[in-house]
């Protein structure tokens, strides 16, 4: 990887808005890394070494963060381009579609659906150069997580949530970032333990949720997002913390399980459907 995409971290269908480069966080870091390391449990032999090329000595928690470190970095695509790779703002009960045409330069993206299918392509092509597949690699890791946060899939006359305040025990916030962060800050677990805590190896369930393709995930979250707008107080206490952390787990589980399938899907071509590979055909997995 070239030294600026490595070093320069510090210095970090219906579209109808482009959030500002701080509103469209999603999980925040602890919520990325839960995240990567459940991927990490899930994925073959032969994906990990496959891999491996385009992680650079780091993991798919300590990558899964990048694309939110490298909003500030200097450039028109973070300072202009990178933010709409984040979220999709749909109508409800209008089904997700894909605009083709927007998935082949990364310039062109216009919203996380094609931004997951931008980075399917590229890690998928053999004519991509490696700068270009570890790109892809840590947005494809970053997207999956973000396509499972709620509100990533909201409205966007309130930006995703962001424009609702809320009181989080005497703390203002807003709705969007309860769930990105504060829900799963006040579990007090470091992200390996949250990551161990929710880790699943029930056959079943992971069948279910890999019988699923990104489209799937972004219309959960929209559904999701809808019935939280409706559910939700000024005033956030022990109740709706009961109520609504076992969806953030579901949410996050989901997301490492279904990362896993998909990276199966790309690189392990022994992966079985629904036991370790997402439910996804050939022309899904590079046009869907």
């Amino acid at each position: 990887m070239h030294n600026n995409l490595k070093y320069s971290i510090s210095s970090a269908l219906l579209i109808s808005a482009i959030f500002t480069s701080t509103d469209s966080y999603a999980w925040g870091q602890n919520g990325h890394r839960i995240i990567g390391k459940l991927a990490e449990s899930h994925i073959s032999e032969t994906t990990k070494a496959a891999i491996l090329p385009f992680l650079d000595g780091e993991s798919l928690a300590q990558i899964s963060t990048w694309p939110d470190e490298m909003r500030s970095a200097p450039g028109e695509f973070w300072q202009k381009k990178s933010s709409r790779w984040h979220y999709i703002n749909a109508a409800p009960n209008k089904a997700l579609s894909l605009n083709h045409a927007h998935t082949h330069a990364k310039e062109s993206v216009s919203n996380i659906l094609e931004g997951i299918h931008y980075s399917m392509q590229t890690l998928t092509d053999a004519k991509s150069s490696l700068d270009a597949k570890q790109f892809s690699l840590r947005f494809l890791v970053h997207l999956v997580g973000d396509s499972h946060q709620p509100f990533h899939a909201g409205r966007s006359e309130d930006r995703g949530g962001n424009k609702i305040k809320v009181s989080f025990f005497r703390e203002e916030t807003n709705l969007h970032s309860l769930w990105d962060t504060k829900l799963i800050e006040n579990q007090n677990l470091s992200y390996t333990e949250f990551a161990q805590f929710i880790d699943t190896n029930n056959s079943e369930l992971i069948a279910d949720y890999l019988q699923s393709s990104p489209t799937t995930w972004l219309e959960e979250s929209r559904n999701l997002a809808n019935k939280i707008y409706k559910s939700t107080n000024e005033e956030i206490g022990y109740s709706y913390i009961y109520n609504n952390t076992p969806i953030v787990k579901t949410r996050l589980q989901q997301a490492g399980i279904r990362l896993a399938g998909l990276l199966n899907t790309l690189f392990d071509p022994s992966a079985k459907e629904l036991e370790t590979a997402l439910k996804m055909n050939t022309d899904q997995q590079t046009a869907n």
